[in-house]
């Protein structure tokens, strides 16, 4: 089942999109200042309060609050990963579905198949890394639990758990934006199953809307400012 040449260029699009917006935030010096990194920051801060403090209930349940809204990602993606799978089960029915309608749409099974094996991988990839993210969150938990006594915070050993706890904390929310952004990818990519055209500019939406989101929103601008 050859793709056409205008399927094949949407695609490439759409994957250098998404890969070319990961690695500008993740491992460039241009992803400082966005409110990914920011709250990375924030993370930091927040670990070394955490460990001036007698009584860390309040931090326990910062975390719990983490872990359920993780594991509710985690659930709609392996909900959609069943949605895709259902829909690839279906194609034949799909295909003559379409095929009735008065729309450009296409009606090839095999390049449906195609795409909605597509579909599905972006969905497992998501609930993997949700799924990580709150491992990691667990982690973090048990590593706060492990925090020494407000009594020793200036001792070497205190301040290497901190950092420790602090790395960690961050490499859970680095995989936890990492399964949204392939949500929002995902949604992208459902453009494909109407027009390579609609790929292309749904991709193009995405980017600027998540790009808006890290550097020019409202959130970042909260963060930036100076009290009165």
């Amino acid at each position: 089942m050859p793709f056409d040449p205008l399927d094949l260029i949407a695609f490439g699009v759409f994957a250098l999109a998404w890969g070319t917006y990961a690695i500008t935030m993740e491992l460039t010096s241009f992803g400082h200042g966005a409110l990914n990194w920011r709250m990375d920051r924030y993370r930091e801060v927040w670990m070394g309060h955490m460990l001036g403090r007698e009584v860390r209930i309040v931090d326990a349940q910062i975390m719990a609050a983490l872990q359920n809204g993780t594991a509710f990602f985690a659930s709609t993606s392996l909900i959609a990963v069943g949605a895709a799978l259902t829909l690839l089960r279906s194609t034949d029915e799909v295909v003559s579905l379409i095929s009735s309608l008065p729309l450009s749409l296409p009606a090839s099974r095999g390049l449906w198949e195609a795409k909605t094996v597509g579909l599905i991988v972006i969905f497992v990839y998501a609930f993997y890394k949700f799924a990580w993210a709150y491992r990691l969150f667990n982690y973090v938990a048990i590593m706060i639990g492990a925090t020494p006594s407000p009594a020793e915070r200036d001792t070497p050993h205190a301040k290497a758990h901190v950092l420790r706890t602090t790395r960690l904390f961050q490499s859970a929310g680095r995989h936890f934006n990492r399964g949204q952004r392939a949500l929002f990818f995902a949604l992208a990519y459902l453009g494909w199953f109407v027009s390579p055209w609609l790929l292309i500019a749904a991709t193009a939406a995405v980017v600027v809307v998540v790009w808006q989101r890290q550097f020019a929103s409202d959130s970042l601008r909260a963060l930036e400012s100076e009290p009165e």
